[in-house]
Protein backbone atom coordinates (compact mmCIF):
# COMPACT_ATOMS: atom_id res chain seq x y z
CA UNK A 1 0.00 0.00 0.00
CA UNK A 2 1.10 3.37 -0.50
CA UNK A 3 -0.37 6.86 -0.67
CA UNK A 4 -0.27 10.19 -2.46
CA UNK A 5 -1.51 13.45 -1.28
CA UNK A 6 -2.57 15.87 -3.72
CA UNK A 7 -4.37 19.34 -3.30
CA UNK A 8 -8.38 17.64 -3.16
CA UNK A 9 -7.65 14.59 -3.69
CA UNK A 10 -5.94 11.05 -2.42
CA UNK A 11 -3.84 8.23 -4.77
CA UNK A 12 -3.96 4.81 -2.71
CA UNK A 13 -1.61 2.25 -4.70
CA UNK A 14 -2.77 -0.82 -3.22
CA UNK A 15 -0.45 -4.55 -4.40
CA UNK A 16 -2.53 -7.42 -5.25
CA UNK A 17 -1.78 -10.47 -6.72
CA UNK A 18 -5.36 -12.19 -6.53
CA UNK A 19 -7.63 -9.76 -7.40
CA UNK A 20 -6.32 -8.86 -10.52
CA UNK A 21 -8.25 -11.32 -13.25
CA UNK A 22 -10.52 -9.63 -15.47
CA UNK A 23 -10.26 -6.47 -13.90
CA UNK A 24 -10.95 -3.38 -15.61
CA UNK A 25 -9.89 0.33 -15.11
CA UNK A 26 -13.66 1.70 -14.36
CA UNK A 27 -14.98 -1.18 -11.77
CA UNK A 28 -15.67 -1.11 -8.75
CA UNK A 29 -13.03 -2.74 -6.08
CA UNK A 30 -13.97 -2.26 -2.00
CA UNK A 31 -10.30 -1.62 -0.36
CA UNK A 32 -11.11 -2.02 3.73
CA UNK A 33 -14.87 -2.06 2.59
CA UNK A 34 -15.38 1.32 0.87
CA UNK A 35 -16.11 0.94 -2.50
CA UNK A 36 -13.72 2.55 -5.08
CA UNK A 37 -12.95 3.13 -8.91
CA UNK A 38 -9.96 1.42 -10.69
CA UNK A 39 -7.97 3.95 -11.57
CA UNK A 40 -4.75 1.83 -13.49
CA UNK A 41 -4.48 -1.47 -12.93
CA UNK A 42 -0.57 -3.10 -13.29
CA UNK A 43 -0.82 -6.64 -13.91
CA UNK A 44 3.26 -7.10 -14.45
CA UNK A 45 6.22 -6.14 -12.58
CA UNK A 46 6.56 -5.78 -9.05
CA UNK A 47 4.07 -3.26 -8.71
CA UNK A 48 1.11 -5.44 -9.87
CA UNK A 49 -1.92 -4.15 -8.44
CA UNK A 50 -4.77 -1.29 -8.29
CA UNK A 51 -4.53 2.55 -8.27
CA UNK A 52 -7.25 4.37 -6.60
CA UNK A 53 -7.83 8.05 -6.82
CA UNK A 54 -9.85 9.07 -3.68
CA UNK A 55 -12.05 12.06 -2.97
CA UNK A 56 -10.75 13.48 0.00
CA UNK A 57 -14.30 13.25 2.02
CA UNK A 58 -13.73 9.22 0.91
CA UNK A 59 -10.57 9.60 3.07
CA UNK A 60 -11.79 11.16 5.71
CA UNK A 61 -14.74 9.50 6.58
CA UNK A 62 -12.90 6.21 6.41
CA UNK A 63 -10.15 3.93 8.07
CA UNK A 64 -8.35 4.62 4.96
CA UNK A 65 -6.62 8.25 5.91
CA UNK A 66 -4.92 5.45 8.67
CA UNK A 67 -3.01 3.63 6.16
CA UNK A 68 0.36 3.58 6.39
CA UNK A 69 2.88 1.79 3.50
CA UNK A 70 3.02 -1.46 3.56
CA UNK A 71 -0.51 -1.69 5.22
CA UNK A 72 -2.41 -4.54 5.06
CA UNK A 73 -6.23 -4.72 3.10
CA UNK A 74 -8.95 -6.28 2.89
CA UNK A 75 -9.90 -6.21 -1.49
CA UNK A 76 -13.00 -7.41 -2.79
CA UNK A 77 -14.78 -7.45 -6.63
CA UNK A 78 -18.07 -5.91 -7.26
CA UNK A 79 -20.73 -9.04 -6.88
CA UNK A 80 -21.61 -10.51 -10.51
CA UNK A 81 -24.45 -11.34 -11.35
CA UNK A 82 -24.72 -15.32 -11.54
CA UNK A 83 -22.38 -15.79 -8.29
CA UNK A 84 -23.39 -17.30 -5.07
CA UNK A 85 -23.69 -14.33 -2.30
CA UNK A 86 -21.91 -15.75 0.63
CA UNK A 87 -22.87 -13.03 3.91
CA UNK A 88 -24.90 -9.75 3.51
CA UNK A 89 -25.71 -7.01 1.59
CA UNK A 90 -22.24 -4.98 1.25
CA UNK A 91 -22.59 -2.06 -0.52
CA UNK A 92 -19.28 -0.30 0.24
CA UNK A 93 -20.74 2.98 1.66
CA UNK A 94 -19.04 2.74 4.79
CA UNK A 95 -21.35 4.10 7.40
CA UNK A 96 -18.85 5.14 10.10
CA UNK A 97 -15.29 4.13 11.65
CA UNK A 98 -15.31 2.61 14.85
CA UNK A 99 -12.49 1.60 17.31
CA UNK A 100 -11.51 -2.48 18.26
CA UNK A 101 -11.79 -2.25 21.94
CA UNK A 102 -11.10 -5.90 22.54
CA UNK A 103 -9.02 -8.49 20.23
CA UNK A 104 -8.61 -11.77 22.15
CA UNK A 105 -8.01 -15.33 21.52
CA UNK A 106 -10.83 -17.34 23.16
CA UNK A 107 -10.13 -21.26 22.61
CA UNK A 108 -9.63 -21.74 18.93
CA UNK A 109 -11.55 -18.86 18.04
CA UNK A 110 -11.21 -14.89 18.26
CA UNK A 111 -13.60 -12.00 19.62
CA UNK A 112 -13.43 -8.88 18.25
CA UNK A 113 -15.45 -6.14 20.47
CA UNK A 114 -15.35 -2.73 18.43
CA UNK A 115 -16.61 0.60 19.95
CA UNK A 116 -18.83 2.36 17.59
CA UNK A 117 -20.47 6.11 17.61
CA UNK A 118 -23.75 6.14 19.42
CA UNK A 119 -25.66 6.80 16.67
CA UNK A 120 -24.79 4.09 14.52
CA UNK A 121 -26.37 1.63 17.18
CA UNK A 122 -29.42 1.48 16.29
CA UNK A 123 -28.57 -0.02 13.31
CA UNK A 124 -27.20 -3.71 15.08
CA UNK A 125 -29.74 -6.26 16.31
CA UNK A 126 -28.42 -9.61 17.86
CA UNK A 127 -26.99 -12.09 15.32
CA UNK A 128 -27.78 -9.20 12.79
CA UNK A 129 -25.21 -8.79 10.23
CA UNK A 130 -22.03 -6.17 10.06
CA UNK A 131 -19.22 -5.28 7.87
CA UNK A 132 -16.05 -4.48 9.29
CA UNK A 133 -13.53 -3.78 7.37
CA UNK A 134 -15.95 -4.91 4.50
CA UNK A 135 -15.87 -8.39 6.27
CA UNK A 136 -19.55 -9.34 6.69
CA UNK A 137 -20.15 -10.68 10.15
CA UNK A 138 -22.34 -11.51 12.62
CA UNK A 139 -23.21 -9.68 15.20
CA UNK A 140 -22.69 -11.95 18.28
CA UNK A 141 -23.14 -9.31 21.34
CA UNK A 142 -24.44 -5.65 21.57
CA UNK A 143 -23.08 -2.88 24.60
CA UNK A 144 -24.13 0.39 24.92
CA UNK A 145 -21.58 1.71 22.68
CA UNK A 146 -20.38 -1.71 20.56
CA UNK A 147 -20.80 -4.74 19.67
CA UNK A 148 -18.76 -7.96 19.36
CA UNK A 149 -18.58 -10.63 16.90
CA UNK A 150 -16.36 -14.26 16.54
CA UNK A 151 -13.81 -14.74 13.87
CA UNK A 152 -13.03 -18.21 12.97
CA UNK A 153 -9.10 -18.63 12.41
CA UNK A 154 -9.72 -18.82 8.45
CA UNK A 155 -11.04 -15.43 8.62
CA UNK A 156 -8.43 -14.27 10.88
CA UNK A 157 -5.48 -15.71 8.65
CA UNK A 158 -7.24 -14.71 5.14
CA UNK A 159 -8.03 -11.09 5.83
CA UNK A 160 -6.33 -7.68 7.90
CA UNK A 161 -7.87 -8.94 10.93
CA UNK A 162 -4.41 -10.82 11.25
CA UNK A 163 -2.85 -7.39 11.38
CA UNK A 164 -5.28 -5.54 13.44
CA UNK A 165 -4.88 -4.50 17.48
CA UNK A 166 -6.60 -2.94 20.36
CA UNK A 167 -7.00 0.99 19.49
CA UNK A 168 -7.08 0.44 15.68
CA UNK A 169 -9.82 1.98 13.72
CA UNK A 170 -12.60 0.10 11.25
CA UNK A 171 -14.50 0.79 9.16
CA UNK A 172 -18.16 -0.56 9.64
CA UNK A 173 -21.43 -0.82 7.18
CA UNK A 174 -24.63 -1.52 9.33
CA UNK A 175 -26.88 -3.98 7.21
CA UNK A 176 -28.39 -2.51 4.17
CA UNK A 177 -31.94 -3.93 4.75
CA UNK A 178 -32.20 -2.94 8.13
CA UNK A 179 -31.29 0.63 7.33
CA UNK A 180 -34.41 0.81 5.14
CA UNK A 181 -36.60 -0.73 7.86
CA UNK A 182 -34.93 1.93 9.96
CA UNK A 183 -35.94 4.67 7.19
CA UNK A 184 -39.36 3.77 6.90
CA UNK A 185 -40.17 3.03 10.35
CA UNK A 186 -38.40 6.94 10.95
CA UNK A 187 -41.00 8.62 8.54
Amino acid sequence: TTIEHGSDSVTLAVAADFCLGDTQVGDSIAVNGCCLTATKITRRGKSRGFEFNLLRESWDVTNLSALKRGSVVNLERALALGQRMGGHFVTGHVDAVGRIRKWEKQGKDWLLDVDTPPALMSGFVPKGSVAVDGISLTVAKLRKRGFAVWIIPHTRKVTNLRTLKVGDPVNLETDLLGKYVLQQLNR
